[in-house]
């Protein structure tokens, strides 16, 4: 029974007990954690390396292995549908709570943060750079997640096409998905020690911040998220399979809940929200298009602080932020902000300059925005990683693929 029980959840333990010490560290020796933030920038390199293959070769094997040759479309069809509707619930919520407490413009701005966040290039460029690279070599670079995503869709059905031509490729591309899922869970051995350095930098540098002149729109946006986790991630798996879909949601939530505060990432996060969603029963086909795609075209958590960010540079300068034009942009530029962030810790930026663009924001109000969507970081990548396990949730209720094996514990 012991043996059982430490099988299942070492993970977990070891991961908690090794943000907690991180935690401890951070708040009682601030300054000694610049000596452990070089651990956890080598164990997030080595995450990172590892896991922009693994994207391309899940994806391919996973969109090149559907046999029937209308479950890709229905996957996808179905995929931006569930997408586009949590980022629109998610952010109308947003929309809810900050309209029933509101919060006070506040008088001064005593800090700022100064950021490099210059863009030479021009809009159409940066289109272009969302969907594809210039060099074949660039698109294994976490900056590119998006052009790669697209890249590894076309080649996925570029075998599909080849049929018996393409089976000796299509090995290679399964024999390379197996061989760097392995080469991850050896990394993934040292993660409660690479982890727990990263958190006590984290503690240690930015959690003092939390007290202050953010403390309201964060503790609004903490609020909201929290809530949201809570009621509607339950209610999405409850939507899936009833009781029996909420169980496992909380029974497997857990280690990507703790893998996504720790690292602020949601491509860190991603093996580990695959591997829970197969446990969960969702098949291995959905599973593996929706996730890694949703960590970069569908957030949650990027959908909420949107919503909070928008409504405080209205405070700040005295804007009606409830305004229906207001609002309708708002929803509209959060489906985008949504879809731009990459999966990356702080890499929403490209999606707050949009924002500030579009409504003509003056530049004083940016430290302020770029400051709540630093702090809000740990929770926003906790609903992007774990609502992306939801969303394949209810692409699987739509979408029956062969092969389905449910393991849902009853």
């Amino acid at each position: 029974m012991k043996s059982s029980f430490w099988n299942n959840y070492s993970n977990i333990i070891l991961l908690l007990i090794g943000i907690f010490i991180g935690s401890l560290i951070g708040i009682f020796t601030p300054d000694f954690v610049t000596y452990l933030k070089p651990i956890g920038d080598i164990f997030l390199n080595l995450l990172f390396v590892t896991v922009i293959p693994l994207v391309f070769f899940a994806i391919v094997s996973a969109i090149s292995g559907i046999e029937q040759q209308n479950q890709l479309g229905k996957i996808i069809g179905t995929m931006a549908l569930t997408f586009l509707s949590f980022i629109l619930i998610s952010a109308t919520f947003c929309i809810i709570m900050v309209y029933s407490f509101p919060t006070e413009t506040p008088k001064n701005i005593s800090e700022t943060l100064s950021e490099n966040l210059q863009n030479n290039a021009n809009i159409n460029d940066q289109i272009v750079g969302f969907f594809t690279v210039s060099e074949f070599y660039h698109l294994f670079s976490r900056q590119n997640m998006l052009a790669l995503l697209v890249f590894s869709f076309l080649v996925g059905i570029s075998i599909r096409k080849s049929g018996e031509k393409g089976k000796a490729f299509q090995n290679f591309i399964l024999s390379g998905n197996e061989v760097m899922k392995q080469l991850l869970l050896l990394i993934m051995k040292v993660a409660p020690l690479g982890l727990g350095a990263y958190f006590a930098y984290q503690v240690g540098t930015i959690g003092p911040q939390l007290f202050g002149f953010y403390a309201k729109p964060l503790g609004l946006y903490y609020i909201t998220g929290t809530i949201y986790f809570i009621i509607f991630f339950s209610l999405y798996a409850f939507i899936w399979k009833g009781r029996n879909g909420v169980k496992a949601f909380w029974k497997e939530s857990l280690l990507p809940t703790a893998t996504a505060i720790s690292t602020c990432s949601s491509l860190a996060t991603m093996p580990v929200a695959i591997e829970s969603a197969k446990r969960m029963g969702i098949p291995a086909s959905i599973a593996n298009v929706v996730i890694p795609i949703g960590i970069t075209i569908h957030k949650n958590g990027s959908s909420i602080s949107s919503i909070i960010k928008i409504y405080v540079a209205f405070q700040l300068l005295g804007w009606n932020f409830f305004e229906p034009m207001n609002l309708i942009m708002a929803l509209g530029i959060t489906v985008f902000v949504s879809a731009v962030a990459g999966g990356i810790p702080n890499g929403g930026y490209i999606g707050e300059m949009l924002m500030i663009s579009v409504y003509k924001i003056p530049p004083d109000v940016v430290p302020a925005v770029i400051i709540i969507g630093t702090l809000v970081d740990p929770l926003a990548t906790v609903l992007n990683s774990v609502g992306n396990i939801l969303a394949s949730m209810i692409v699987s209720k739509f979408v029956r693929v062969r092969n389905d094996i449910r393991i849902i514990e009853k």
